[in-house]
């Protein structure tokens, strides 16, 4: 009788450590490998046409100038690789995506002043606005990630909760999106098919296939 009864214990303990989407970053990123991708959809496997072009960028844009100007800021990067990947497996956020939005933001810190923009506005290497954030720690310094990035996952489920029967892709493209201009910015699906969100899934992709 108490074996079945542990039996069934187990299986009950089984089931529910299983989850499912979406995932809580709490949910430890060392104990599950297979998180360690992120919990927010993979971003190989979704489709973007990278940074768009125009009339007067016609060579440096789509997929060719995003991973153009991502390999660009790699050496950039590349300090900051270890730093990057410890802090993605804390939130459950794919190194790669942290890596391109430094890159799209910051180019690695290489264009920051005291780790400010040249209008004194944004902060960090993923370049908090100081009109919606109170950044915390050194522009480049662990603290400092860890915050930039918890803000990212805010604001990924915040979309999450805004558009519950919107796919994993959407959701993140999403986050990217409402992490530099605000939740209240999306109202549909055609908000997120933005340069930013397309040209940061490509450098993304180019830094998976980078180590990051």
């Amino acid at each position: 009788m108490l074996s079945s009864v542990l039996f069934g214990g187990l299986v009950a303990l089984i089931g529910t450590s299983r989850g499912s989407y979406p995932f809580s970053h709490s949910a430890s990123p060392y104990l599950h490998p297979r998180l360690y991708r992120g919990c927010y959809g993979d971003i190989m496997t979704m489709e973007t046409p990278g940074t768009a072009c125009d009339i007067t960028r016609l060579i440096n844009c789509g997929i060719r100038g995003s991973e153009m100007f991502a390999e660009m800021d790699l050496r950039a990067l590349k300090p900051y690789q270890t730093l990057i990947k410890e802090v993605g497996r804390r939130h459950c956020v794919d190194p790669a995506l942290i890596a391109a939005i430094i890159s799209r933001e910051s180019h690695g810190g290489a264009v920051l002043q005291d780790g400010w923009d040249h209008r004194g506005l944004k902060f960090g290497l993923m370049q908090l606005d100081k009109k919606m954030y109170y950044p915390v720690g050194t522009w480049d310094s662990k603290e400092h990630l860890l915050q930039a990035v918890g803000i990212l996952t805010d604001r990924i489920k915040a979309i999450q909760r805004k558009f519950p029967m919107w796919s994993v892709d959407q959701h993140l493209k999403g986050g990217i999106l409402a992490f530099k201009s605000g939740v209240e910015a999306i109202d549909t699906p055609l908000d997120i098919e933005a340069d930013l969100v397309n040209d940061i899934l490509a450098r993304a992709q180019f830094y998976r296939r980078h180590g990051f």
